[in-house]
């Protein structure tokens, strides 16, 4: 691969923020091994700057988390400044960081999906959740498992939707779904992709929350899954299916309930999943013979070669 001038977008003002600036420090490492330079652009020095920047540089790589970035705004300002960037479009990326209208679009196409209810506004004195407990309650467009609850009854869901709509978060109600977590990279211009090995997810504690992605002495991540390769093969079906149905491109990971009886339910798609060597779709990828800096580098081709 030629070498390139790389923005490097991370940052911003998000909840994930540190998230994203700490796997920019891994991204930008890797790229520069590889003879690239790397240009480190916080997304807090605001959107005027970000555009001057883009027009210096031959392509960008996003490592934002939550909005911006996970939105499609960033890379809407990247469309009109002619400046190719890894991952989705605008439209694809909206649709997944919206998990009440990623989750209609997967209904819509057949792929199964827990039961849910979405609550835009705090419901009227007197409402009652139609879903049985337990439930998981989160932010609708929240990520990292930041603001996630698991409750058990109709106190607990109270206290959870305060916290929420306290912050003007959109609510989204799900289902508990009992069984193993599964995650499932996708790479590939549209058209070429592959599913990569998927990893099981053994959680240390009650569920995946937030300390068991990024503590010490977090889940364990088994990768290649120690699945029946049957149900394997229908993770990476199920995991390209929603990625098509979003209309992604580039890269994503769908996160999965796997129930006892071995039936799938897609959680979300992740359109910027984490991107250090310890992150889960690069492990995915080492299982394929992929090493950290060659997958950036594809990842970026893709976006190049999209461009042109």
């Amino acid at each position: 691969m030629d070498k390139m001038r790389i923005l490097l977008v991370a940052g911003g003002w998000s909840t994930e923020r540190e998230i994203s600036l700490k796997g920019a420090a891994s991204i930008a490492e890797a790229l520069r091994a590889r003879g690239h330079e790397v240009t480190l652009f916080d997304l807090s020095d605001g959107f005027e700057a970000l555009l001057r920047e883009a027009g210096r540089h031959d392509a960008a790589f996003l490592n934002l988390h939550g909005q911006p970035g996970e939105d499609g705004l960033v890379q809407a300002l990247l469309d009109a400044a002619h400046c190719p960037y890894q991952g989705s479009g605008p439209a694809g990326s909206f649709l997944a960081l919206n998990k009440a209208a990623g989750k209609a679009l997967m209904r819509r196409a057949g792929i199964p999906t827990p039961d849910y209810e979405f609550l835009p506004f705090r419901p009227a004195e007197g409402w009652k959740c139609s879903l049985p407990y337990p439930l998981f309650v989160k932010s609708n467009t929240g990520g990292s498992s930041i603001d996630l609850f698991r409750v058990g009854s109709e106190e607990e869901l109270e206290k959870a939707l305060d916290s929420l709509f306290s912050r003007r978060h959109e609510v989204l109600i799900e289902t508990f779904i009992p069984g193993q977590e599964v995650t499932c990279g996708v790479v590939g211009r549209p058209g070429e992709e592959k599913a990569l090995p998927p990893v099981l997810i053994v959680p240390r504690r009650e569920f995946f929350d937030f300390h068991d992605k990024y503590a010490p002495d977090g889940a364990a991540e088994l990768c290649p899954a120690p699945l029946d390769p049957a149900v394997t093969a229908r993770v990476q079906e199920m995991a390209l299916a929603a990625h098509r149905c979003l209309g992604l491109s580039g890269y994503s990971r769908t996160d999965f309930r796997l129930r006892e009886d071995g039936e799938l339910f897609v959680l979300e798609v992740n359109t910027l999943p984490g991107m250090t060597g310890a992150s889960l779709v690069p492990k995915e990828a080492a299982a394929e013979g992929i090493a950290f800096g060659e997958l950036l580098e594809n990842l970026l081709l893709y976006a190049v070669k999209n461009a042109r």
